[in-house]
């Protein structure tokens, strides 16, 4: 594949805010997208250490149903209102989501197999998953399915865990909700070209 055919299929990765829960394939065949294009992403020592949880239906829907429990803990009544309309709308109106996780187990195994990148193994581990999330939403795009990201972890890891039996040494790094695209992104801007490319060599 040409690498502008390449750059027009990234292109078609936006933050898809309007869902619906349709899909244009099967749960199974948007199962096997999402878990081969995660298995192609590189990796620090080829650890593999991205893993995903990918949910549909009612279990889809317990996602965000914790998400809106653990926001009306933390603000106050007008701040959860639109927050609720937030998540109602963009979020749990799709029709599926996909959990982000990175085995810590792995990277410690990493951490004392070579000590001497020691530090830098949970770094790495960081941009493992955040390839994994580009390809799982670029090859989402393909097929039409819209999505967007999103990082409420820290107050729905601990209900995640229990609700969906997550193994304890599965950190949370994302949440990405997925379905029918109801209304396109806006057209995509840019900064220009000078603030943010160095080119020397001619």
């Amino acid at each position: 594949m040409p690498a502008s055919k390449y750059v027009e299929a990234i292109s078609k990765r936006r933050s898809i805010y309007n869902l619906g829960n349709k899909l244009p394939r099967s749960h199974a065949e948007v199962t096997k997208t999402i878990e081969d294009a995660i298995r192609q992403c590189p990796s620090s020592f080829n650890v593999q250490s991205s893993r995903a949880v990918i949910l549909y239906g009612n279990s889809h829907k317990k996602v965000w149903d914790i998400v809106k429990a653990a926001l009306k803990k933390v603000t106050s009544a007008e701040q959860y209102a639109a927050s609720e309309a937030k998540v109602n709308g963009c979020f749990l109106a799709g029709a599926g989501t996909v959990l982000f996780y990175e085995d810590t187990e792995a990277i410690k195994g990493q951490q004392k197999a070579y000590p001497l990148y020691a530090d830098n193994f949970p770094v790495w581990s960081q941009h493992s998953s955040a390839i994994a999330q580009f390809a799982v939403w670029t090859a989402l795009a393909q097929d039409g399915i819209g999505a967007s990201l999103q990082h409420y972890n820290q107050l729905i890891e601990a209900d995640l865990r229990q609700a969906f039996d997550i193994p304890e040494h599965w950190s949370l790094i994302a949440q990405m909700p997925f379905g029918s695209i109801e209304k396109p992104a806006d057209p995509k801007t840019y900064i220009d070209d000078e603030k943010r490319f160095i080119v020397r060599g001619e």
